[in-house]
């Protein structure tokens, strides 16, 4: 490939059309390149109402601008993504939405892979959101994950999404809330919600989803070493990945010490127990095993009427988050607030003036 068409390194040696990323060389004066040809046409604007039908129709490429709209930090975007929100709220709701973390090495991205194909390959659509809570600027897991999902990635009946964390109001949870909404109403009914495992990442995915799944890997010495204790307390369902090969008998028993721990463990959905159980990502085993848990889990939830309760719940905690948190951003950004926080800072942090009382006076300002 000439250096004018080069791609970057992370692109697959063999993608096609849907990879359109070029590097330019520093060189490269504009015109020479379709990128920096000032004579080719703008992006068309669409507003929120033809994009929200675009959307509804299945198209991914008004499902990405969408996102891209919902995610924009930018405060012109604002109105336009929550009416665009709204509008496609009605056609939303109508997925299972599957959180899935796990510890570094436990094969997440291949299992997502294995398990999204394995799915579609049983008349499902696939949406994958990647929670990515590094930095924009350094990449951190996005680009690693588009590429381990390739295979996935270029079949028609998937998308795949990562949601980088901060910025706007309410941050990672608001954004990945909202990009959800958007892949059901395009029509994706099984959400796969990846997180890194960083953090209060956990807790907050565990907020928004149906169906919580923890990924561990066995031959790291003691299985339940490293494992927090509230992590498994929010799984409904501990897969031991990579049992294949050698692997499958320490897989085995690695499952069998997690169910020893459970049973003293509350489990995260009432009603429910939580187990482990072992697959092979690679090798497309034990998927059918982790799905049947899942289908069980619905079923157990819509009967008891669990699943109903817990979908309320989390609108409900996602609206009294994002009332704290503009709460907050609003006192922060308050004049008065700013001129004195400097100082009640500093002369707390000199031991000249108790917290309360600096708290008390920074409230009695507004």
């Amino acid at each position: 490939m000439d250096e004018k068409h080069r791609k970057p390194e992370w692109v697959p040696r063999d993608a096609g059309k849907e990879f359109a990323t070029r590097v330019l060389s520093a060189g490269t004066a504009p015109g020479e390149n379709a990128v920096n040809n000032a004579s080719q046409p703008r992006r068309a604007r669409f507003s929120a109402a033809e994009i929200a039908k675009g959307v509804t129709q299945g198209n991914r490429a008004f499902l990405a601008r969408a996102i891209t709209l919902i995610e924009s930090n930018s405060p012109r975007h604002f109105e336009d993504g929550q009416e665009l929100v709204r509008l496609l709220l009605p056609a939303s709701g109508n997925s299972v939405r599957i959180g899935i973390t796990g510890t570094p090495g436990a094969g997440k991205s291949t299992f997502i892979e294995s398990f999204g194909i394995w799915l579609i390959e049983r008349g499902h659509k696939v949406a994958v959101l990647a929670i990515d809570p590094s930095s924009s600027l350094s990449l951190g897991s996005i680009l690693g994950d588009k590429t381990r999902m390739e295979k996935l990635g270029r079949h028609p009946n998937s998308f795949i999404r990562p949601s980088p964390s901060g910025g706007a109001l309410g941050g990672v949870a608001r954004k990945t809330r909202e990009s959800m909404i958007a892949c059901e109403a395009a029509g994706y009914d099984v959400i796969l919600i990846e997180t890194v495992g960083v953090g209060q990442s956990e807790t907050t995915v565990r907020s928004m989803v149906d169906f919580f799944l923890l990924m561990q890997i066995s031959g790291a010495g003691d299985e339940l070493q490293g494992i927090k204790k509230g992590i498994m307390e929010l799984a409904d369902l501990i897969a031991v990945n990579k049992a294949d090969g050698d692997n499958i008998l320490p897989a085995q028993q690695a499952a069998g010490e997690l169910n020893n721990a459970l049973h003293y463990l509350r489990p995260a959905t009432p009603g429910w127990t939580t187990r482990a159980l072992t697959c092979s990502a690679l090798e497309n085993l034990g998927l059918d095993k982790i799905w049947d848990a899942v289908q069980g889990f619905l079923e157990h939830g819509k009967n008891t009427g669990i699943f109903a309760e817990r979908r309320q719940d989390q609108v409900l905690q996602w609206f009294e988050s994002l009332l704290t948190e503009a709460v907050l951003n609003r006192f922060n950004s308050d004049p008065r607030v700013k001129s004195q926080l400097p100082g009640l800072r500093d002369r707390v942090q000199k031991g000249e003036l108790p917290v309360l009382l600096a708290v008390k006076t920074l409230l009695d300002e507004i």
